[in-house]
């Protein structure tokens, strides 16, 4: 029997796939555990559509990451800080603090998690900060820390 399957089932097949398995099995283990469907004409259909949907999603992201892209390379978040001697920072910045000045000033939303930074900015001047936007997009931002009057 050709079936759908609608969840990963191990040692079987992904979600999405579509598979020949015996009749029995499909019977009573697949079906009855809502693990997969018979693969119909109506069901291949709506998987197609589901596929289809779910590429021009995963194009718009990419889309939007690109977009976004631009506008954060062209942007310096601006933080203050204050300084001990060698103009290096008594606390440090960090990623949570960049989101949300970048909140604040500029209306962008982007989860810290995304920020790449390796340690937190303990210097003043300006520092670029790598933010993973998408699988294949990485932009640039620069966070330019100034002395605290």
């Amino acid at each position: 029997m050709k079936v759908i399957f609608l969840k990963d089932v191990k040692g079987q097949g992904k979600k999405g796939e579509t598979k020949e398995v015996s009749d029995g099995y499909a019977r009573n283990v697949l079906l009855k555990q809502k693990s997969a469907v018979e693969a119909t004409p109506a069901a291949l259909a709506q998987l197609n559509a589901q596929n289809k949907r779910a590429a021009l999603d995963a194009a718009q992201e990419l889309e939007d990451a690109k977009a976004l892209k631009e506008k954060l390379e062209g942007l310096t978040v601006e933080l203050t800080a204050k300084p001990g001697k060698d103009g290096r920072l008594f606390g440090s910045i960090t990623s949570k603090q960049i989101v949300e000045q970048l909140q604040k000033d500029f209306g962008i939303k982007i989860d810290k998690r995304k920020m790449e930074m390796k340690d937190a900015i303990r210097t003043l001047g300006v520092t670029k900060v790598p933010v993973k936007l998408h699988h294949e997009v990485s932009a640039a931002l620069k966070v330019h820390v100034a002395e605290q009057e």
